[in-house]
């Protein structure tokens, strides 16, 4: 599916800023909810309610069956963008600080950039490769004071990174093996499907762990599934869809900025002088391949 923008429109912008709010507060608050529900479990059951309300959302506007041939690329997107994404950020989180995985969780736009120009032939032009590397740099300047800790965690810091390279991988075959299907449609499928697997392997491994959450573990419970899951990933894949995998990766980079606040406002983070000079950076390198030029 070919892009119909070169950059973020107007609309991408106002989906790219409540996404990068709904999923940068997520990051705070999946930690919250970990603390009582059995990791499988808990983002098995969100991908499931989530992908069943989306799928209800797009049958009340249209048809929501999968072409017979489009079967095996559902599958295989759903694979990397869900299974592998979440399943591995989920053990990342919880042996990881939530703003340090979040970090990590994003340098997903270096590996989707490098596989955009190999597998979808895009090309890494000068505003892009500006922007890629002042998006690092963010990423590398938050990370600065948190080396420490990562170290202490290799486990963590291995699922985090392989699952941004899955998200990654995800992304550039969204676009590689499009599905036909409207993007509400496409969303629901995807999260379903992705459920399966994870909850299969909740119950034998993790039933004996289930019990009833407190209020602020099961509020987590229900943030995930209306605006990390059915909202967020809505939102993710119009933008996905609209614009090159470069602008929209290097674009996802705001979210871990409002991961690592929202650490500090919700679980006693300290954020300093690191923060606010990634700030600037990321927010230059979302400029660079988002906004359009005028003149």
């Amino acid at each position: 599916m070919s892009s119909t923008h070169d950059r973020l429109p107007r609309q991408g912008l106002f989906l790219l800023a409540a996404l990068a709010l709904g999923w940068g507060l997520n990051w705070p608050i999946m930690k919250v909810a970990l603390a009582e529900l059995p990791p499988l479990y808990f983002r098995g059951s969100c991908l499931f309610l989530g992908g069943l309300g989306m799928l209800a959302i797009a049958r009340a506007g249209g048809s929501i069956a999968v072409p017979r041939e489009r079967w095996g690329r559902l599958l295989i997107v759903s694979l990397f963008n869900i299974v592998g994404w979440n399943v591995l950020l989920v053990y990342g989180v919880l042996l990881l600080p939530s703003g340090r995985a979040a970090l990590l969780g994003y340098t997903m736009p270096v590996w989707s950039v490098l596989l955009s120009v190999w597998l979808l032939g895009e090309r890494l032009t000068g505003p892009r490769l500006i922007g890629l590397v002042l998006g690092f740099a963010g990423v590398l300047v938050l990370m600065g004071g948190s080396l420490g800790g990562m170290l202490q965690a290799p486990v963590g810091v291995i699922c985090m990174i392989a699952a941004a390279w899955s998200w990654a991988l995800g992304v550039v075959l969204l676009k590689r093996l499009p599905v036909g299907l409207s993007t509400t449609a496409l969303t629901g499928w995807m999260m379903l499907l992705g459920s399966l697997p994870m909850l299969a392997a909740a119950i034998p491994l993790e039933t004996s762990r289930l019990v009833v959450p407190s209020f602020w573990p099961a509020f987590g419970l229900v943030y995930s599934v209306f605006i990390a899951f059915m909202f967020c990933y809505w939102a993710w894949n119009r933008i996905v869809l609209m614009v090159p995998v470069a602008v929209s990766s290097l674009s996802s980079l705001v979210t871990p900025l409002i991961g690592v606040l929202g650490g500090a406002i919700f679980l006693g983070e300290q954020p300093g002088w690191r923060e606010g000079l990634a700030a600037l950076l990321i927010l230059a390198a979302v400029g660079v391949v988002s906004l359009k030029r005028t003149g």
